[in-house]
């Protein structure tokens, strides 16, 4: 394949992927609607550095040492799992806690730098991710990889990540689905919660089944 053909295969693949609902679009969307757009935009560079960081290691052959190594593959499921579901539970839980105000406006306990590392986090806690990026690499990537396209490829990703979830910081940190959010927040929250949960659990589960099998 051509590789400025492939390039854009690849961005192309990888932007469907950023741009499926998951934990990483539920921190944001709370960060934007609930707090501020500054700390929308900040989660949204938290998710940037997350893909940028998944990007870099798929290039460095993070998949071969997890398929190579299957137990540390099952511990970094079950750690990801966790911190999302613990990530779950204290969404939920905050559901009926008012947010902190600065002015009239909600503001984000440790401000936007919380916000930034929470979706960086939430961004890194899935292992699969990695193997994504590996698999679409490994489909796509021409060989060898032209020198250009490697110093190339991944400041583009960086802006595909993050360029995504800042559109999606600032549709949401409008004052329309803040004030929408502000007035449901029990219920969304609540509902956020349990989906960020859930899908923690389900990434406990399939490590679990992958090592029963």
């Amino acid at each position: 394949m051509d590789p400025a053909l492939a390039l854009v295969t690849i961005l192309g693949t990888l932007a469907i992927g950023a741009m499926s609902p998951g934990p990483s679009f539920v921190v944001v969307v709370r960060a934007s609607a609930g707090f501020s757009r500054r700390d929308g935009l900040a989660a949204a560079l938290g998710m940037g550095c997350g893909g940028l960081a998944f990007a870099g290691l798929a290039l460095a052959g993070l998949q071969a040492v997890l398929m190579q190594v299957s137990w540390l593959y099952l511990v970094l499921k079950i750690a990801g799992g966790a911190y999302l579901m613990y990530l779950g539970y204290r969404i939920w839980r905050g559901a009926r806690t008012p947010l902190p105000t600065n002015g009239g406006q909600p503001t984000a306990a440790g401000g936007w730098r919380r916000s930034f590392v929470v979706a960086l986090v939430t961004q890194l806690s899935n292992p699969k991710t990695a193997i994504w990026y590996a698999s679409v690499f490994a489909a796509f990537l021409p060989h060898p990889i032209p020198t250009w396209m490697f110093w190339t490829l991944l400041p583009l990703i960086f802006a595909l990540e993050a360029g995504w979830y800042t559109i999606v910081a600032l549709a949401f940190s409008a004052a329309r689905p803040r004030a929408i959010y502000l007035g449901a927040k029990l219920w969304i929250d609540r509902f956020a919660g349990g989906l960020v949960g859930l899908l923690g659990g389900r990434l406990i589960m399939e490590a679990v089944r992958g090592r029963i099998s």
